[in-house]
């Protein structure tokens, strides 16, 4: 009887992402979340200020995600877009019930005007977790900010938004996204 069980259609076709998410475990995967980046976003851990071997302080230190400009995830469709050339990008999320933001997910380009213009997997991670919040009845106010002082050259600009990745931790980038569990990102689990 079990191997019917087991083997039966239902089961077979039903993927960890066909199952919803309940509200209790949305808001315990992003209260995780919010427990790691909070003392960060109050700039309460060692991580901040700290000087690397070499006596020079770490760049991470001086962007404050909060000082930068949140613009609407659509940006990219504006006639002029207010942020042209080399930056850092951070999309967040605001939840209400939380005391402070949610870094989602930190990247680079050589082209803040065009970068989400096409294809970018954080696209499809941002989609997947609106729908779920919108399911669930959890508020959510997702924006992207951008820092554009940063360096011209692509391997610098990489290592900055790998120490911001290892800092903050958002569960939309590759490299972290197995520490959350994050149910957003399949096609990353899966490679």
């Amino acid at each position: 009887m079990q191997g019917e069980l087991f083997s039966s259609p239902l089961l077979a076709s039903t993927s960890p992402l066909d199952l919803p998410l309940t509200p209790n475990q949305l808001l315990a995967w992003q209260q995780r979340l919010h427990n790691h980046q909070a003392p960060l976003f109050r700039c309460e851990t060692d991580s901040f200020g700290q000087a690397d071997l070499f006596g020079i302080i770490d760049s991470t230190t001086t962007i404050d995600p909060l000082a930068l400009t949140p613009l609407p995830l659509s940006f990219w469709r504006w006639t002029h877009s207010p942020h042209q050339g080399v930056a850092i990008y951070l999309v967040m999320d605001r939840p209400p019930h939380l005391e402070q933001p949610l870094l989602l997910y930190v990247g680079e380009t050589q082209a803040a005007d065009r970068r989400w213009k096409g294809e970018h997997d954080c696209k499809s991670y941002l989609t997947s977790y609106s729908e779920a919040l919108q399911q669930c009845g959890v508020c959510h106010r997702l924006s992207i900010r951008f820092y554009n002082d940063v360096p011209s050259n692509t391997r610098a600009r990489r290592a900055l938004e790998q120490q911001l990745i290892r800092l903050w931790w958002p569960p939309f980038n590759k490299e972290t996204c197995h520490r959350w569990a994050t149910p957003f990102v399949a096609n990353l689990i899966n490679n």
